[in-house]
């Protein structure tokens, strides 16, 4: 990153004035930290002793045997703390908020995890913390919303726009505008004004950091791909900062492809052809706009991926040409889901699902001897309702209804 915020002609800070020295104080606050040894190891204690780091990469036996090919690994951040790989981000940001001496704290969120890694964060620091998510993405991610609640967070259902994550951004921006002196925002993704993109890939970067010395120990030597979904691009910045350095290693992210690029209906910035660059939410990168600016709307069966941007970091590796970009349809990502599930015992969230879906095209192409690792950045868990339903499960229809209705009787 350059020392205005930029990668490449990407990122930067477009913010307003009232916001100029939170900011400049932020990236202070960011940059002592990451000169500081002890620092990171309070951070890499905390995340060991609360957070269940490392988390194992787990040898995909039946799906390789499955596809042929690669040998398929699964980087396990389903098994960190809160189910996701948000909570990385999140607790070394809390312990940034400690050093600078705010009391409360603001998260958007789409899929509802990073808002649970920071409800938790809150809870266990003593913070005051208020979570925007869009009201669309509040319904169909009502476990984790009851969850934040029960942990202490005011949950915000933001109705302006599509009422999905770049609304609930747009709402904690300005929350964080009327409260600068008490409160700090704890951005979820690698999106946003400077420092957050460097910030939050920066925390992120223990994934990578524990996959290197993993699949060299499991398999030898260095995988042949990396494959990780993006929606704004922090579990794909996380595993992908250590293995940048390591030439011949391919980086692949997958995108949300909805119901189909060429329906209009998806969420792929660096891989479709309705993108293009802009500035907005803080940030330049590649946003989905139309020839006016206006942002256009986004479908995923994701919650997570639903989003219009997408991190600095990348749209520079895209432009360099060192990440290869690719998108899933929702049907793809069904049909993934349910092949890992029966074949390995394992849920993958819906959002890591899209990561699942390229690798099983790919792997079969690649010789026995090499490795893939897919980083799975959540549990499915959260995502049982959308499954279901997508599923077409009578049982589970069954089961609402009858719960539906002994809800009403009690009332």
């Amino acid at each position: 990153m350059t020392k205005d915020g930029y990668f490449g002609k990407w990122g930067g800070a477009f913010i307003p004035e009232v916001l100029q020295q939170t900011f400049k104080e932020l990236g202070e606050y960011y940059r002592q930290a990451k000169e500081d040894q002890e620092f990171w190891q309070e951070y890499l204690d905390l995340m060991s002793s609360y957070s269940c780091r490392p988390t194992p990469l787990t040898h995909a036996g039946n799906l390789s045997n499955h596809f042929g090919g690669a040998q398929i690994y699964i980087k396990r951040e389903d098994l960190n703390h809160t189910g996701a790989h948000k909570a990385n981000n999140v607790m070394g940001q809390g312990l940034l908020v400690k050093r600078m001496g705010k009391k409360r704290v603001i998260a958007e969120t789409g899929a509802g995890q990073h808002g649970m890694a920071t409800a938790t964060m809150a809870a266990k620091f003593g913070f005051d913390c208020t979570i925007y998510m869009g009201e669309v993405d509040v319904l169909r991610q009502r476990p984790n919303v009851f969850w934040m609640e029960k942990m202490g967070a005011k949950v915000v259902a933001v109705k302006d726009g599509s009422r999905t994550l770049k609304d609930a951004i747009n709402e904690a921006f300005r929350d964080w505008v009327t409260n600068v002196d008490t409160t700090h925002y704890v951005f979820g993704t690698a999106c946003g004004p400077a420092p957050f993109p460097e910030m939050v890939s920066w925390f992120q970067s223990i994934v990578g950091i524990e996959a290197i010395e993993q699949i060299h120990a499991r398999h030898g030597r260095n995988p042949a791909r990396v494959y990780a979904c993006v929606g704004g691009g922090s579990n794909a910045m996380g595993i992908f900062g250590r293995f940048l350095l390591e030439n011949g290693v391919e980086l692949v992210g997958v995108e949300a492809g909805g119901q189909g690029i060429a329906s209009g209906r998806h969420a792929a910035r660096l891989c479709g052809t309705d993108a293009s660059a802009g500035v907005a939410q803080g940030y330049r990168t590649m946003f989905l706009q139309n020839d006016d600016g206006q942002m256009l709307e986004t479908h995923s069966v994701a919650a997570g991926l639903d989003y219009v941007g997408v991190s600095p970091i990348l749209s520079d590796l895209w432009e360099q040409g060192r990440v290869r970009f690719e998108s899933a349809t929702d049907d793809e990502v069904m049909e993934a889901l349910d092949l890992t599930m029966k074949k390995e015992g394992i849920i993958p969230a819906l959002e890591s699902a899209h990561a699942f879906v390229q690798a099983f095209k790919e792997a079969p192409e690649l010789s026995p001897d090499d490795a893939v690792i897919i980083n799975m950045s959540g549990r499915g868990d959260k995502d049982i309702f959308t499954i279901a339903h997508a599923f077409n499960d009578p049982s589970w229809k069954e089961f609402i209804i009858r719960r539906g209705q002994e809800y009403s009787e009690q009332k």
